[in-house]
């Protein structure tokens, strides 16, 4: 059986419900960033003991939050001794417009997976790009790297587009699928 770990920031609440959905389809554990950007010494063991790590942070200002940065940061200690080289990794991050400059921090969540000698899970999903298309299709935003998030800045979690949810949800299966594979 593997072992697949859900690390996240959410300043709002919003990033968290998507981490809830991503860790539902991975039937993962779930480790929160604090505000301050630190985890437990718990959340560290369940990383290091972890075959799949999957990677969340809002986009604020083109890039992931300096709570998720703190964190990356941190991972150093990991990184001086290989401690996550071949593991699955993937990533997921949420922003109030439809880019937001989301790619940006999708691209930094899989440098920092291959900085640590992983191996980066694509989404793996078409995108719903045809004018019949709407928010609660999957993929509605067209990623391929990772799942994008679009979260109005004026609404609630509880307001989140169910077709990301749903695409969150159907890659967190995915990432725990091909960590499974790699396992075996």
């Amino acid at each position: 059986m593997t072992k697949t770990v859900v690390v996240y920031h959410s300043g709002y609440g919003h990033t968290q419900r998507v981490a809830q959905a991503v860790a539902e389809g991975a039937s993962a554990e779930l480790i929160a960033i604090d505000a301050e950007g630190n985890l437990s010494e718990a959340g560290w063991t369940s990383l290091n003991a972890a075959d799949a790590i999957i990677f969340g942070t809002p986009t604020y200002m083109g890039g992931p939050s300096w709570q998720f940065k703190k964190f990356a940061d941190a991972t150093s200690k990991a990184w001086f001794t290989s401690a996550w080289k071949d593991k699955v990794f993937g990533g997921f991050t949420n922003s109030a417009s439809f880019s937001g400059d989301k790619q940006v921090t999708l691209i930094y969540l899989q440098t920092l997976a291959s900085q640590q000698g992983g191996i980066w899970v694509s989404l793996g999903q078409m995108p719903s790009n045809t004018k019949a298309a709407t928010r609660n299709d999957l993929n509605n935003l067209g990623g391929s790297v990772g799942v994008l998030v679009q979260s109005p800045s004026d609404s609630s979690p509880a307001e989140m587009s169910q077709g990301d949810l749903d695409t969150a949800k159907n890659y967190g299966v995915r990432v725990a699928a091909i960590a499974a594979k790699f396992k075996a």
